[in-house]
């Protein structure tokens, strides 16, 4: 009788033969993985995002490099070679990335880009003021009489021209009078130019005006009565939002509300709605016809923006509003006296600055509208603003005169300076 297969004793394997299995057990494995594993990692795969870094707050004319960082989709860095550009503005950035801040402060979102095929990344930029670069002392030249007062006013500007808040210390150095602590300068007994004679100094910076003192004053040509002492009149009110300065008094008649003081400052007095008020808004409406009735000689008729033209002294006038956008120069001739009048019909409206030569001085302009003023921004303007309706200054606006607004109200906006003439 057979024995079945399956009943016989099976010989045991050699460890010859079982090490030989075993390496054909494992060599097919190992080709059964390889053949299977498809997607074994070999290197990043394609370029799905870019990070641009930091965002950053910067003074104006400050750098910054800037890093862009690319990955693909399992975010894996990927190197690339990104193209810098600017989109919104704050300032330059050159093929590798460094940013130069720009001289106008504000918040710039997602304006450093760089890109690198189709896929880019953007940082965000806030450009804010810098640090102290010049101080401008005003008025320079100021022409005034023995023993006379002039208030100087200085103001800080960084390097791209916006203002930059200081506590100036003052001091007389080249003679012709004297000064106090808050920049009121009374003239001496000596009638004589005095170069750079008022200084005001802070920190390292200083600025400086010259005084010219003569025997007798000159007469204004339109007398303010009792609105003289003040950097701004109104009819209804008197409002500011920050960093505001009026080196001068705050009237206001028949209205009386004042808003934003402080933040912004007032360094003279206050009168609203008082007796004192009334005659200050009196005199004003007197002043106020006496220069809109001036003849005016058809010559000098305004016809164009006043912005990069020279006006000599005279009565200037239009039906309409007035314009300036750029520089308007006023000569005076060498005469301090010289009498600057522009006759508004309805608005003046600046972007630009006026820039006094030969003797001309900011208390011998006079600005009459027959509607409202709007001082632009950042313009830096001289000379007495009478306006029927309301005067407005826009941000870093700064007026080297007065705002004075019969019927309506003065408003500021940020960093205004308003100093007597």
């Amino acid at each position: 009788m057979k024995i079945p297969m399956s009943h016989r004793r099976q010989r045991p394997l050699s460890r010859t033969r079982l090490t030989a299995r075993l390496a054909i057990a494992v060599a097919f494995a190992g080709a059964l993985f390889t053949a299977c594993d498809v997607h074994t990692p070999t290197g990043p795969g394609s370029l799905a995002t870019i990070t641009v870094t930091p965002n950053v707050i910067l003074a104006i004319n400050a750098t910054q490099q800037f890093i862009a960082v690319g990955k693909d989709a399992e975010g894996a860095v990927v190197a690339i070679s990104p193209t810098w550009t600017m989109v919104a503005g704050g300032g330059a950035i050159n093929g590798v990335g460094l940013f130069t801040a720009g001289t106008v402060p504000g918040a710039y979102a997602a304006t450093v880009m760089a890109a690198s095929g189709g896929i880019s990344g953007t940082a965000s930029v806030t450009v804010i003021v810098g640090g102290l670069a010049s101080i401008t002392v005003t008025p320079s030249p100021d022409t005034l009489s023995i023993n006379a007062t002039q208030q100087f006013a200085a103001v800080g500007r960084d390097a791209g021209g916006n203002i930059v808040a200081i506590t100036p210390s003052w001091l007389v150095v080249a003679s012709g009078g004297s000064i106090n602590l808050a920049g009121l300068f009374t003239a001496g007994a000596v009638a004589a130019t005095f170069p750079n004679t008022v200084r005001a100094t802070s920190g390292s910076m200083s600025g400086f005006a010259t005084v010219v003192v003569t025997g007798v004053g000159p007469a204004p040509l339109v007398p303010l009565g009792n609105a003289t002492p003040n950097g701004i009149m109104a009819g209804q009110s008197v409002t500011c939002i920050t960093g505001g300065i009026i080196n001068a008094d705050v009237m206001i008649s028949p209205g009386n509300t004042v808003t934003g003081f402080g933040p912004c400052l007032i360094t003279g007095v206050q009168h609203l709605a008082d007796a004192v008020a009334l005659n200050a808004q009196n005199d004003l409406t007197t002043a106020y016809n006496t220069l809109a009735g001036l003849p005016c000689p058809p010559a000098n008729a305004i016809v164009a923006d006043l912005g990069g033209t020279t006006k000599t002294a005279g009565v200037y006038c239009t039906a309409i509003g007035i314009g300036v956008t750029g520089v308007l120069t006023l000569d005076g001739g060498g005469d301090p006296n010289a009498k600057f009048v522009f006759q508004a019909g309805s608005s003046l409206i600046t972007a630009g600055d006026i820039v006094l030569i030969n003797g001309a001085q900011a208390k011998n302009v006079y600005w009459q509208a027959g509607t409202s003023a709007t001082l632009g921004t950042a313009s830096r303007w001289q000379g007495n603003i009478l306006a029927l309706q309301s005067i407005t200054l826009v941000d870093n606006a700064t007026l080297f005169g007065r705002a004075l607004a019969r019927n309506g109200s003065v408003s500021l906006g940020t960093n205004n300076v308003i100093t007597l003439p």
